[in-house]
């Protein structure tokens, strides 16, 4: 069920966690068996004979895989009930760091399973300051914010992440931009096994909240996206104009930090091992184990931005991409910040394809580069950096990094005050 915008979330409860859990291994459980079933079917026919998709196995074996089904399901239902009852008596407490985490990484992994079963373990959107979730509500917002300025810089973490990550060795960004700033910073939770565009389309809609309930007037609107999320970002200011919202208004910067524009290698491999998986018979139904990866890891197969790159399509089919383009947003700077392991070079340091990517993002991919010129998308040369040195989570705490962000935050003083 939809949380409407605005409300603060739950916070954790053992119970309720623990009930989450045991579905997603009753689930697993199933799926298993499935596999199983299915590479026994095709070991057992007689060469030649294609199988039925979906045929069951019979006779004993059959009598076997079912009853291993049958007491699956009794034995969910009996723990699901038992723990729904008892889910009131835990109550709810804080999270510690190491929960947030892990939850972080199921959400990245199979965040749209979790959504679409309604289990209690999936993440729903919300901003947060200062480790609290926002109630997007003016007096609400005037308590939780009480140093609240003109200037807000909203934080959107990457993917199997969450906000608290963008603390990282005694570092954050947000902090160091406030100091020396004066901007107020903001941070978002959300699933990032789900689309980017859906993901986008509630930042649209928590930001036009939060804009709106803002307690002091606004001047300006930063948004800092690390890896998915920069898309994320681009994809909710698309959302936004599209529907006529006003927020884009005050928006003035974007930042990308290691964000895969044009997609990352990774998922295309991942991409790749399906298909081969999916070449012999034998080993076709280990294809479907790869096939449980979440909504957003394979939208960063190209960079996926838009509905239109899913709706009504196989995401896991070989057909050539469908993807569009979305250009950079017109009428707000953009920045686009790229990570290399490299060492810094006279001879490299101008020519991004000769450099090695970030260990998860390519060079090129981050500074919105592509092969086809149509598609590159038009950060101007004193709006784009590369860090030598550094890895994808290097870019959270890189002093390069904070020093470039401040210096290129502060050409908005003047009109900012």
């Amino acid at each position: 069920m939809k949380r409407p915008v605005g409300s603060p979330a739950r916070a954790r409860n053992g119970i309720r966690d623990l009930r989450g859990a045991a579905r997603l291994a009753l689930e697993a459980t199933r799926g298993v068996t499935d596999v199983v079933e299915s590479m026994h079917r095709t070991i057992a026919r007689v060469p030649g004979l294609p199988a039925a998709p979906g045929e069951r196995t019979t006779g004993i074996t059959g009598l076997v895989y079912r009853s291993v089904r049958g007491v699956t399901g009794l034995v969910g239902a009996a723990l699901d009930s038992l723990l729904a009852a008892g889910e009131p008596l835990a109550g709810d407490r804080p999270a510690p760091l190491w929960h947030d985490n892990a939850l972080a990484v199921v959400n990245g992994v199979l965040g749209d399973h979790l959504e679409a079963s309604g289990n209690p373990l999936a993440i729903r959107l919300e901003l947060r300051h200062q480790g609290r979730p926002l109630v997007l509500e003016r007096a609400a917002l005037a308590g939780a914010v009480p140093q609240a300025s003109g200037h807000l810089l909203v934080l959107i973490h990457g993917l199997c992440m969450n906000e608290r990550q963008f603390r990282r060795n005694g570092h954050d960004h947000g902090e160091a931009l406030a100091a020396a700033t004066g901007c107020t910073p903001v941070q978002v939770r959300y699933n990032t096994g789900r689309h980017v565009s859906d993901n986008g389309r509630d930042l649209a809609a928590a930001l036009e909240a939060l804009v709106r309930e803002w307690p002091v007037p606004l001047t300006g609107l930063t948004l800092l996206g690390h890896s998915m999320g920069g898309l994320v970002a681009r994809s909710a200011v698309h959302c936004a104009r599209q529907s006529g919202q006003p927020w884009p208004g005050v928006l003035r910067r974007l930042f990308f930090l290691g964000t895969p524009h044009h997609g990352a290698p990774l998922e295309r491999g991942g991409h790749w091992i399906d298909r081969l998986l999916e070449a012999s018979p034998y080993t076709a139904a280990l294809a479907r184990v790869g096939r449980i990866r979440s909504a957003g890891i394979t939208d960063l197969r190209h960079g996926s931005v838009l509905e239109a790159d899913w709706r009504g399509r196989d995401r896991f089919a070989g057909a050539p991409s469908h993807h569009g383009h979305l250009p950079l947003p017109a009428g707000v700077r953009c920045h686009a910040l790229a990570a290399t392991l490299s060492p810094s070079s006279s001879r490299t340091a101008a020519v991004p394809r000769r450099l090695r990517g970030d260990g998860l993002v390519p060079v090129r991919s981050a500074l919105g580069q592509h092969a086809d010129p149509a598609r590159c998308l038009a950060f101007a040369p004193q709006d784009q950096w590369v860090g030598h040195g550094l890895g994808h989570l290097d870019l959270l705490d890189s002093p390069q990094v904070c020093a470039r962000l401040i210096a290129w935050m502060r050409q908005d003083e003047p009109a900012l005050r």
